[in-house]
């Protein structure tokens, strides 16, 4: 659910587990686009040559999915006359990397800077131009490059030097930016054949508003849009714990030896899960599964 409230998400599992599936069933489940981010997608869409002549006015979020191939350039934008990337041909959106550790390591890392900032810039001898990029990562991954390592049916014919080196393509600066590490196992044939229905994407998207509304109105004068936005004083104003909050959480520091940056994000998607569930404070329990969306080493 905390998916689809501006938090990247890397799902790591073997192939046909549904990652893919659930990556493009987002869409359904994202909260209406308001009439300013909008007219800020339309422009983008406007100035790369991309709006369709019937469409004055973009009113759906963007879900751009480019190939591992993909170039630089591509991906953050660039050329002799630059023009905006994927990435921010995603502002406001999903930027869907399948098969993430197929991309080229240059290409994914100078997405860090974005991804914090919310903003490409890129330098030419003309001049210098600055495109918004304020987007949401979602990333699908095989364990290994067979695709079974840890299943527990298939063998992996992978050596684990070669695992160690496919896993580590995403570098950790990289991982620690992912604020949602969720592992997608094979699905099993009683769950393919039951009969019994999942929850409807209205129900699930009627719920990722009222957690919008909430944050609109809790950053109402300070010119953030979601959680995933705040900086170190305002999670310091909105994330405050209790005791037992605060002994969990250093509990998980020492353990999971997280950065200040991890840190800081944990407490954010804790605020995002008790604002889905309705919650004025972030109760213990909102915290425990924030932390255990963080990334665990296998090997």
């Amino acid at each position: 659910m905390c998916w689809s409230v501006v938090h990247n998400v890397l799902m790591t599992g073997p192939p046909g587990a549904g990652k893919t599936l659930l990556a493009r069933s987002m869409p359904s489940i994202l909260p209406s686009m308001s009439i300013d981010e909008a007219l800020d997608v339309t422009k983008i869409y406007s100035v790369s040559g991309l709006l369709p002549p019937e469409t004055p006015l973009i009113r759906h979020r963007p879900f751009r999915a480019p190939h591992h191939t993909i170039s630089h350039a591509g991906l953050v934008g660039g050329g002799q006359w630059p023009r905006p990337g994927e990435i921010s041909l995603a502002h406001h959106g999903i930027l869907f990397l399948d098969e993430v550790p197929e991309f080229g390591t240059r290409v994914l890392e100078v997405m860090r800077q974005p991804m914090e900032d919310k903003v490409v810039t890129i330098s030419r001898a003309q001049g210098t131009l600055t495109f918004p990029a304020n987007f949401t990562l979602l990333a699908a991954m095989n364990p290994c490059p067979c695709g079974y390592f840890g299943d527990p049916t298939k063998e992996c014919t992978c050596g684990l030097s070669m695992v160690s080196r496919y896993q580590k393509r995403l570098s950790g600066p990289l991982l620690d930016r992912i604020d949602i590490h969720v592992e997608v196992p094979r699905v099993q044939y009683e769950k393919l054949t039951d009969d019994r229905l999942g929850e409807p994407s209205a129900a699930i998207r009627a719920r990722v508003e009222r957690a919008r509304r909430t944050q609109r109105q809790r950053f109402a004068d300070s010119g953030l849009f979601c959680n995933a936005d705040m900086g170190p004083a305002e999670v310091r104003e909105y994330c405050q714990l209790d005791e037992a909050g605060r002994s969990l959480l250093r509990a998980a520091m020492q353990q999971l030896q997280m950065s200040a940056r991890a840190f800081h994000r944990v407490l954010k998607l804790g605020r995002t899960i008790a604002d889905l569930a309705g919650s004025e404070t972030i109760e213990t329990a909102h915290l425990a599964e924030a932390i255990q969306y963080r990334p665990r080493t296998h090997m």
